[in-house]
């Protein structure tokens, strides 16, 4: 008998040190997250096939992560996030072309402006739910575009912004040649930095637990204490802040501001890249990037209908990678 509960203890140890190996890995890449993801994205120049890629991941991921804050960890469904985007953009365009303001000045004006319009969009939305607030932020996110499009003497119009070109960057009295690719790509590096230390913040701090609460269960949160609509407006704000970083550095780069970063299908692809990635899960958004500009670019090269395909791609992970492609790796990793 003693035999039988010897050998019957082996695989039970066994387990218990399976599981105890995987939670000290999900541990680690939590707390090293932040450096994680900064060496990955540091890499990424080199290893995709062209630099102006490595940026546009380096941007839309940015973009995707402040949407995942909102949508993947806070469980708000949103489709107007462009307006948050090209808000960050087109002030900073005008900012530089027009007003002749530094860099800096204008990617703090880009920021502070589209958190302003994240307040305004967000306190009008916050007390709808489900289907509701996502076609209240459709419409007025619509309303920011029709705007842009009308006020065309600031903007452009249909056109665009131009007008505008950030050609050297100067920090503590180094002068950085910013046309460069490989330069421009990590000098946006350290604004995507940034933005993935203050997500980790924010999903570390009391807040963070909040927000995910509601995620949960927004009914026991409220039993619990938690002011809902209040903590659903700070994460919608601190969404767009993200977003509107995005459109500051996509107006860098590009130094270019389409009318279409407004458009309803803008938000769209943030939430396909969201998803693609994997929704709440913390590098997920720049994997999701990666993934749906890598398609962009290969299946547009067979036929101007590529939109068609990756939908389906898409449909097929909703149904069968419900956690997208990082969440499902780290859920296999860490199992």
């Amino acid at each position: 008998m003693e035999r039988d509960m010897t050998v019957k203890s082996i695989p039970l140890a066994a387990t218990s040190s399976g599981a105890r190996k995987a939670t000290d890995l999900a541990a680690a890449l939590t707390n090293w997250r932040v450096l994680l993801s900064i060496a990955a994205l540091c890499l990424l120049p080199w290893v995709l096939p062209s630099k102006a890629l490595a940026v546009n991941v380096l941007v839309y991921g940015v973009l995707a992560m402040g949407y995942n804050l909102l949508f993947g960890y806070t469980g708000l469904l949103s489709f107007g996030h462009a307006a948050f985007f090209g808000a960050g953009a087109y002030i900073t365009g005008i900012a530089i072309g027009q007003f002749g303001v530094p860099w800096y000045g204008a990617v703090l004006l880009g920021i502070i402006g589209g958190g302003l319009l994240a307040l305004a969009i967000g306190a009008l939305s916050i007390r709808t739910r489900g289907i509701y607030f996502s076609m209240v932020t459709l419409a007025l996110a619509q309303l920011v575009y029709h705007v842009a499009l009308q006020a065309s003497s600031w903007t452009g119009g249909e056109n665009g912004l131009r007008g505008f070109t950030v050609a050297k960057i100067d920090i503590a009295g180094f002068s950085i040649n910013f046309l460069d690719p490989v330069s421009k790509y990590y000098v946006l590096m350290v604004f995507a930095a940034l933005a993935l230390w203050f997500v980790s913040r924010i999903l570390n701090s009391p807040f963070g637990a909040a927000i995910e609460a509601i995620r949960e269960n927004e009914t026991r949160a409220r039993t619990c204490g938690y002011d809902v609509e209040r903590t659903k407006l700070i994460s919608f704000v601190l969404s767009g802040l993200i977003c509107a970083l995005a459109g500051t550095m996509s107006a860098l780069h590009l130094a270019f501001v389409p009318l279409d970063v407004l458009h309803y299908q803008t938000s769209g692809m943030i939430v396909m890249m969201t998803l693609l990635g994997g929704a709440s899960s913390f590098f997920g958004p720049f994997v999701g990037a990666l993934a749906f500009l890598l398609m962009e670019d290969v299946f547009s090269l067979w036929t101007s209908h590529w939109q068609i395909i990756v939908g389906s791609i898409f449909i097929l992970f909703v149904l069968f990678l419900p956690k997208g492609i990082w969440g499902t790796f780290l859920a296999r990793v860490v199992r």
